[in-house]
């Protein structure tokens, strides 16, 4: 296996979804509770990129194992399929990488207490569930609520917890804080996964997958992918008002022009080809341009 087709395989450009909400994270840990465990937030930063790449090909496994196109998806679209991959290889590949993340997670539990574990267990429960089972996540329409709450504020939660376990205090306002901190990453994560059943609407039903499209219609989801963008800036403005983030994060509103593009363009086709890639524009851009304004603000 060529290095570009196992970075394929393990989604890498999709890796921002759980990169850039651990790092803000970080961020809130040091600008709101003034704490940050550097050893424990570098263990969980690999135990997590780990997990996501055991995840993303779990997924693509799954896919290729279920899949009701036996020619045109699991041939010539999959990547197992396409690339000629042993599936055993990517199921060995996996599994290893999971029980190294899984191990790295018991030596967070040990060191921070037994919240690690409750929260790496929902993490796992639904990262496995995501493309497992009868009836996966993915293929249902619970898949946008998952993956933004897990990726956007899960891993951004746990991140905060391991950076400030000493003093962190679990009480609803702290949870609260941290959830509209999160918001922003929340639903551009949810909007990358919604572009994505936009664009793959017609090869869902042909493999029997009732995304949330098979439900609200195309219509309905674009207009679903525009007021959560809206959302996002909302947000934004809303935390210096409530003082969980600096200013600084006003700034974000210079690529207010540059998400209206995007989403106008997906609005116009859903190809996946051609207009997918604007999901994952507004994601990287939307909350990489976040975290840098609010890492300013901690620094000046």
């Amino acid at each position: 296996m060529s290095l570009d087709v196992f970075l394929e395989l393990v989604e890498i450009k999709a890796k921002t979804a759980s990169v850039i909400p651990f790092l803000l994270g970080v961020c809130f840990s040091a600008y709101y509770f003034h704490n940050v465990n550097v050893v424990l937030a570098v263990v969980f930063f690999i135990a997590m990129v780990l997990f996501n790449m055991a995840v993303d090909m779990l997924d693509n496994y799954n896919d290729y194992r279920h899949a009701v196109d036996k020619v045109e998806y699991q041939q010539k679209t999959n990547i197992i399929g396409r690339e000629n991959l042993s599936p055993r290889l990517v199921l060995g590949m996996l599994v290893t990488f999971s029980i190294i993340a899984a191990l790295m997670g018991l030596w967070l539990v040990a060191k921070a207490g037994w919240p690690v574990l409750w929260m790496g267990i929902f993490c796992f429960a639904v990262g496995i569930l995501y493309s497992s089972g009868p009836h996966p996540l993915s293929s249902l329409p619970l898949g946008e609520l998952f993956s933004g709450f897990t990726m956007g504020f899960m891993i951004l939660l746990i991140s905060v917890y391991l950076n400030t376990y000493q003093v962190f205090t679990w009480n609803w306002a702290n949870l609260w804080r941290t959830f509209i901190v999160a918001l922003p990453d929340e639903l551009w994560i949810s909007n990358l996964m919604l572009a994505n059943n936009l664009c793959d609407a017609a090869e869902d039903e042909r493999n029997r997958r009732t995304t949330i499209i098979h439900y609200i219609g195309i219509e309905n989801g674009l207009r679903a992918f525009s007021f959560k963008n809206v959302l996002a800036f909302l947000v934004i403005v809303l935390s210096p008002i409530i003082k969980i983030a600096p200013w600084t994060v006003w700034l974000t509103l210079v690529i207010v022009p540059f998400v209206y593009k995007q989403n106008k363009r997906l609005m116009e086709k859903q190809v996946k080809s051609e207009t997918f890639s604007s999901g994952v524009r507004i994601l990287l851009v939307g909350s990489g341009v976040y975290l840098l304004t609010y890492w300013l603000g901690i620094l000046f």
